[in-house]
């Protein structure tokens, strides 16, 4: 075998170096002393391309375009090839790895290290890691078996050991090497090889020789010398075809060796009498790239592995090679049978399978895919493949002509068993604690959230779980034996709750440590069921959860009484708890192609329980699976994916998820990520904490927290018009759980909320001005369509301004028509209320949860309500600017107490929850308003004011902007009446709860007949203490009529066709009826109601309170200009 040996050259810093091909032999890779990776694309490359792996780079492995290193770092780290990207850490050592390698597929890495441990790993996920432990000494060298079966290591206590992977077991140890200390006291390196395609030998470098040991039976079956080697082989490699051996040697010996005949067919030596250290074979097997201890390389070129054997000339060398080498072991035939999905990945044997027998040219393309698909899933060990592969391997075993007496009586089964080449099922995820890092480190944070930290230590000096608190007024830290072998936790402001996995002598247990309990017994532990396991627990308000083993989810009280048992769809993925809400992901159903089928629960339990969410898809990213769950700190739902996709819940549309943050941006490499501890809203903060290389952190030294931004993948987030989109939407996303606690019964701060919504209505107006520069004038009339009325308002201000004032117009057709919508649903929302105010006890119950109770206008409420409306219509209409500025700066009349500090007034969404009672009694009986507040005030402040109260919460104070309505004579017991606002408030704790209304049909009966009559001065008081607006004086003389026309109307359908008969007459028409109002009004004030103004208590409507209001109205020109600056005002 004469071969040329290229000249050296230089390739690293003085020490150890290693090299490689890349699969297509396009690339040299080699790393060395100097911390660097370098690709050649040939020997000649003056220009390689480097990566910087480490101080020291001690070995490197490349399969699939993965390029793995060992480094000085202590850790075992994976590059793209060949851009040099970092792709993550696959595994960490104490201290530094000695050797890396691929197993045949490039689906594992195996490494070994000065710490004594082998270590197999997942490339595709790290957190599946296997150690094997027995070794007393560094470990040289590891090797996989072809068949990933077995693996063989060398160590320098002089051992060389075969394992077998799954069981984590030795098979067989040979006491063949001289005993040393350190890798770099090793006499040799002893790189193992275990021969390609049938792995039928190992071969091991023992002193000057190479020894074949038999797979299987692991007898020496041969030994491999020359009598030229004085020094000590280093490394070994085989050829691409399996039937050539090459070694290198201490002092620069390069020998090749037929392993058939156990003659050496090449020798070659150092040029310098460096010892060789690294070796590799080209595919092609023409080529043998070669490193030695200063850091050099060379190549050995013109290699011919062909063999006497006559072949046909239309066949390639590497084939010839091929088929001897299957003639020589052509009585394993059988065997391989049994073994042929992994044999088939042979890369030699394929194509001498496709030449040597043409009747089965036309299964090899399924044949191949197939085969490669189910070593895929049989390397998942997640389906069973043994239907598929049994019918694969009955037909797909013609490797030879010597072996073609198998394959007839293996033909007829081909059409017995056909070949699926539908898409694969993806292996399900198993379930998981959000919060926690994997189980199978020794330290490890079994959970990480809002309200402290639990680790876990299990190694051999301890096995113990410490509790940390965040805010140590909840409880001082807690330091726990773990003699139960808990491995799930969950920590709430009440209670530490923990699980174990069952054993074959003890049930899984859960375990509650409650100490918030007021008792001296502050724990409790439940055993499930036999053949039940805890897969998955959470802690809520008063509850803790677990899911099992067996689709069931069990609900425990935080005492430990069991209240509720159902079986979930399909196996738990993992569950979190907030308040009292529980959200649950499942497995609905087997994914496909990479991708997660997940479903996903949230109950909400309380007084009245009830599903929010009906196991409906959890969308995740393509090719993605789950890594985190939980709650906003408001208690929004939210998750992130493996690819950082964070997405939360979005009540106001379906309960869809919204894609907030991709914490992938801002990675600096592809290895880095972010583990996700918390999320906030209020101020919009993603809790996490950095790992470099790694998806989650090590528990000690303690990892720091960072906080990211969110940000909504909108497009064009690059201009202006799209970065001031994307914070709108940001902050109504973001704003949505006021509404949600407010409706649960929690406090929430109506500051925040109000100060929210102006944020929004500013980029609302922001936009709009936008768009009228960019001369959008449709765009313009859809952003004022998201718009308060007073922000309408000052649109029209700003269009009117621009000289658009066509724009101006089709704008005060928006304000008018939402002023219309807000009555219609006021109306609407009063039919369908609820009759909470039935019940009394809620009543009470109200005063400390905040609950939402209100009780239900009468027909008559809901008539007075609507006739104020139209009156306030029109005093807008005809104020001026001046007086609309003033009037808006006004805050609403129903003042929490008398002297009372007053708030002003905020902008508030039309949906917010929670509906104010506009009669707010006092104990006299008597409407209750702010000193000095005067009673007109602006329809658009009323109609942006929310018709919901926004004291909810239970902090009765705020004043509620809802509509200005006349209060009506009492029904029965005037001092029991008292409004949301007091019935929430503490102050009113004493006050006797309202009686139960009427059903509706005797509140029609009360419309149709005039109302009972209460006490006379009461009842004169009420009617007379406000004048006529336009449109009752206009109802007055044209009720009649209106009967007429339809005489089977009630009285809330007169109402409602007298109000669209008023609003279609002109401005100046109604004009002239609130003049008329206004004049009666003046001439016939009642002097009760000047005796009650004198005491103290104003009425919140009247148009003659105060001097400057009624300096201020003046009669307005009506022409067009005019009648558009009737809605500017300033901005408060």
């Amino acid at each position: 075998m004469p071969c040329e040996r290229k000249q050296l050259r230089y390739g690293h810093s003085e020490g150890h170096t290693e090299v490689c091909f890349d699969d297509s032999g396009k690339y040299i890779v080699t790393c060395g002393n100097d911390g660097d990776v370098r690709i050649w694309e040939g020997l000649d490359d003056d220009d390689p391309k480097f990566i910087t792996v480490g101080e020291k780079a001690y070995s490197l492995a490349l399969k699939n375009g993965k390029l793995v290193t060992a480094s000085s770092n202590k850790a075992v780290q994976i590059h793209t090839f060949p851009d040099g990207d970092p792709d993550g850490i696959l595994t960490r050592f104490t201290t530094n790895a000695t050797h890396v390698t691929f197993n045949r597929s490039g689906t594992k890495v195996a490494a070994g290290s000065s710490d004594f441990m082998v270590k197999v790993v997942e490339v595709s996920d790290s957190s599946k890691q296997k150690t094997l432990r027995g070794h007393e000494a560094p470990v040289l060298s590891v090797t996989f078996d072809p068949k990933d079966e077995f693996l063989a290591s060398a160590s320098c206590d002089g051992s060389v050991v075969v394992w077998n992977i799954e069981e984590q077991t030795q098979l067989i140890s040979w006491p063949l090497l001289q005993k040393t200390n350190d890798v770099s006291n090793a006499k040799s390196l002893c790189r193992l090889a275990w021969q390609p395609g049938t792995g039928k030998f190992l071969a091991v470098p023992v002193e000057m020789k190479v020894q074949l040991y038999e797979r299987g039976t692991w007898d020496h079956v041969s030994t491999l010398t020359d009598d030229l080697l004085t020094q000590p082989i280093n490394v070994v490699s085989w050829s691409p075809c399996g039937t050539f051996l090459a070694a290198g040697g201490v002092g620069g010996s390069l020998t090749v060796w037929d392993v058939n005949s156990k003659l050496c067919v090449e020798r070659q030596k150092h040029e310098k009498g460096f010892t060789v250290c690294g070796l590799a074979w080209h595919p092609s097997g023409t080529q043998i790239v070669f490193t030695d201890t200063e850091g050099c390389l060379s190549l050995l070129e013109g290699l011919n592995t062909s063999t006497s054997n006559p072949e046909p000339t239309q066949q390639a060398a590497a084939k010839k090679a091929a088929k001897e080498y299957d003639d020589l072991f052509d009585d394993d035939d059988d065997r391989l049978m049994d073994e042929g999905l992994s044999e088939t990945n042979s890369p030699v044997k394929k194509p001498v399978t496709g030449d040597d027998d043409d009747d089965d040219d036309d299964l090899m393309p399924s044949t191949g895919r197939v085969r490669n698909r189910g070593a895929i899933l049989d390397d998942e060990n997640s389906l069973d493949t043994g239907s598929l592969r049994l019918g694969l391997d009955k037909f797909g075993e013609d490797d030879d002509d010597a072996g073609s007496a198998v394959v007839p009586p293996a033909a007829p089964s081909v059409p017995l068993r056909p070949v699926y080449e539908g898409p694969m099922p993806t292996p399900p995820q198993k379930a998981f604690q959000p919060g926690s890092t994997p189980a199978h480190l020794t330290h490890r944070f079994m959970m990480w959230n809002s309200v402290g930290i639990i680790r876990g230590y299990n190694d051999e000096q301890d096995n113990a779980i410490d509790v940390e608190f965040h805010d140590s007024a909840v409880h001082h830290a807690m330091h726990l034996t773990n003699s139960l072998g808990h491995t799930m936790a969950d920590i709430s402001q009440e209670a530490v709750l923990l699980a174990s996995p069952s054993t074959d002598e003890l049930a899984s247990k859960l375990q509650c440590l409650h100490f918030s309990s007021w008792d001296t017994n502050k724990e409790w532990m439940v055993d499930l069921p036999q053949g039940e396991d805890a897969r998955a627990l959470c802690l809520g308000q008063g509850w803790a959860a677990v899911a099992t083993s067996t689709l069931m989810l069990r609900l425990f009280s935080i005492g430990g009484v069991q209240k509720e048992i159902f079986s979930l769809p399909g196996p738990i993925v993992c569950m979190s708890g907030h308040g009292e809400q529980l959200l649950v992901v499942y497995h609905r159903a087997t994914g496909f192609d990479g991708d997660q089928a997940l479903g996903v629960q949230l109950l909400q339990f309380g007084r009245r329980r009830k599903q929010l969410i009906h196991g409906e898809n959890l969308p995740l990213s393509q090719r993605s699976f789950l890594l985190w769950l939980g709650f906003t700190a408001e208690g929004t739902p939210c998750y992130v994916d493996s690819e950082g996709v964070v997405r939360m819940l979005n009540r106001s549309l379906g309960n869809t998820w919204t894609p907030v943050c991709n914490t992938r941006e801002t990675c600096r490499s592809k290895s880095d990520h972010y583990w996700v501890v918390g999320v906030h809203e209020n101020p919009q903060q993603l809790r996490c904490i950095p790992c470099k290389g790694s998806r989650f952190p090590p528990t000690l030294p303690r990892p720091a927290v960072a906080i990211l931004p969110f940000k909504l993948p909108l497009c064009q987030t690059s201009t202006e018009k799209g970065q001031m989109e994307e914070q709108f939407l940001r902050s109504v996303l973001f704003h949505n759980h006021y509404s949600f606690l407010s409706s649960s019964g929690y406090e929430i701060d109506e500051d925040g909320q109000s100060r929210s919504q102006k944020e929004q209505q500013e980029l609302l107006m922001k936009m709009f001005a936008l768009s009228c520069k960019l001369e959008r004038e449709f765009r313009c009339v859809e952003l004022a369509e998201m718009m308060t009325q007073n922000v309408v308002t000052l649109a029209i201000r700003y269009a009117s301004r621009s000289r658009r004032m066509n724009l101006a117009q089709r704008l005060s057709e928006i304000a008018l028509e939402k002023a219309n919508q807000v009555l219609e649903e006021e109306l609407e929302e009063q039919e369908q209320e609820p009759h909470y105010s039935r019940q009394t006890s809620r009543y009470e119950q109200s005063e400390s949860t905040g609950g939402r109770y209100s009780r239900r206008p009468t027909q008559e409420e809901d008539e007075e309500e609507q006739e104020e409306e139209l009156r306030e219509e029109e005093d807008a209409q005809e104020m001026d600017t001046e007086e609309l500025t003033e009037t808006r700066k006004r805050v609403n009349p129903f003042a929490k107490e008398a002297g009372s500090p007053v708030k002003p007034p905020s902008l508030t969404p039309i949906n917010k929850v929670g509906r104010a009672n506009p009669f707010k009694v006092q104990g006299s009986g008597k409407p209750s308003f702010a000193p000095g507040q005067p009673r007109v005030s602006n329809i658009l402040d009323n109609m942006t004011a929310s018709r919901k109260s926004a004291s909810l919460s239970g902090s009765a104070g705020k004043p509620g902007k809802g509509p200005v309505l006349k209060p009506l004579a009492p029904r029965a017991k005037p001092k029991t009446q008292s409004n949301l606002l007091q019935m929430t408030s503490k102050k009113t704790a004493s006050k006797k709860p309202l009686e139960s209304p009427e059903p509706p049909a005797e509140e029609q009966k009360q419309a149709e007949a005039p109302p009972p009559a209460p006490p006379a001065d009461k009842s004169e008081n009420t009617e007379n203490q406000r004048p006529k607006t336009g449109f009752q004086l206009w109802l007055e003389e044209n009720r009649k009529s209106i009967i007429a026309d339809q005489p089977d109307l009630d009285e809330t359908d007169v109402i409602k066709e007298a109000m669209g008969r008023f609003r279609t007459l002109t401005a100046e028409e109604r004009l002239s009826w609130t003049e008329r109002a206004k004049g009666q009004s003046g001439e016939a004030a009642d002097p009760k109601k000047r005796k009650r103004a004198e005491g103290g208590e104003v009425e919140g409507g009247g148009g003659e309170n105060e001097n400057g209001q009624a300096e201020a109205k003046k009669k307005k020109s009506l022409d067009p200009s005019s009648k558009l600056s009737a809605f500017a005002f300033n901005k408060n």
